[in-house]
C-alpha cells in the first residue's frame, strides 16, 4: 500500500493546526477515492488472461517456427525460451505449494527454497519437451467473462490437431504482482499439479522431504544429459 504524507488539511487557530473529526473524516475519504482510482487504473493496465495466454503462445510459437532449424541442432535452446516466454506468466511458488500438498507445511524453509527451484527445472525441462514436439498443432482460447473484483479465473482452450482430436486445455490464474498468472492447468481433463502432488506424496513417503528433492534434482540432471 502506498504510504501518504498528509501536510495539511488542519485549521489554523493562532499559528497551530488543530485537527477536526470533519477533517479526518474528509482526509481519510480522499485516501480512501485515491486508492480506489488507483486500483482502477491498475486493473485496466492489466492484460485480460486470455488474451495473454493468446499473445505468449503465438510468440512462442511463431520463434519455433523460425528457429526450427536452430532448434533441431541444439534443442536446449528450448529451454531459453520457456525461461524468456513462459515463466514470467506462471505463479511459481503457488503451483509448487499445491504441488506438494499437506508436505508444505512438514518442510523447513531452505526445503521450501530448493523444492521451489528444484520444480521450476523440472517444469522448465517439461515445458520444453513438449515444445520442442509441437508443429502443426493450432491453439485456440475461449473468450473469458471476467466478474468484478474477482482475483481468479478459468481460461479454456483446446489444441487442434491436423488429423487428429482436438485435446482440451484449461488454465487456471490468479492476479499476482499486477498481473495474471498461471497456477494450473490441466490436460484433457487432468490437473498438472495433482499429477505432480500423487507422485511427491510417494517419494515424501518413502524418504521424506529430502528424499523428494534428491529424487527431484536426479530428475533433473537425467533429463539434462538426454538433451545435452
Amino acid at each position: 500500500m502506498n504510504n501518504f504524507d498528509i501536510d495539511g488539511g488542519g485549521i489554523m487557530e493562532s499559528g497551530k493546526i488543530v485537527i477536526t473529526r470533519k477533517t479526518v473524516t474528509l482526509t481519510g475519504l480522499f485516501i480512501i477515492l485515491q486508492l480506489y482510482l488507483s486500483s482502477l487504473l491498475a486493473a485496466a493496465d492489466i492484460i485480460a488472461p486470455d488474451v495473454m495466454l493468446k499473445q505468449t503462445s503465438d510468440e512462442v510459437i511463431a520463434i519455433i517456427k523460425q528457429k526450427r532449424e536452430q532448434l533441431e541442432q541444439d534443442p536446449t535452446l528450448v529451454y531459453e525460451l520457456v525461461q524468456e516466454y513462459i515463466l514470467p506468466h506462471l505463479d511459481e511458488v503457488t503451483i509448487a505449494k499445491l504441488a506438494l500438498g499437506k508436505n508444505w507445511r512438514a518442510a523447513s524453509r531452505e526445503q521450501k527454497i530448493e523444492f521451489i527451484n528444484e520444480f521450476r527445472n523440472l517444469l522448465i525441462r517439461t515445458y520444453g519437451k513438449s515444445l520442442s514436439e509441437f508443429s502443426d498443432q493450432e491453439i485456440n482460447y475461449f473468450p473469458v467473462r471476467l466478474e468484478q473484483g474477482k482475483d481468479k479465473v478459468v481460461v479454456k482452450s483446446e489444441v487442434l490437431q491436423p488429423g487428429g482430436p482436438s485435446i482440451p486445455v484449461s488454465y487456471r490464474l490468479r492476479i499476482k504482482d499486477d498481473a495474471w498468472k498461471v497456477y494450473d492447468l490441466s490436460i484433457d481433463g487432468v490437473s498438472l499439479v495433482t499429477s505432480y502432488r500423487g507422485t511427491f506424496d510417494q517419494e515424501v513417503r518413502k524418504g521424506g522431504i529430502e528424499g523428494l528433492l534428491k529424487y527431484l534434482k536426479d530428475k533433473n540432471t537425467k533429463k539434462k544429459k538426454v538433451a545435452s
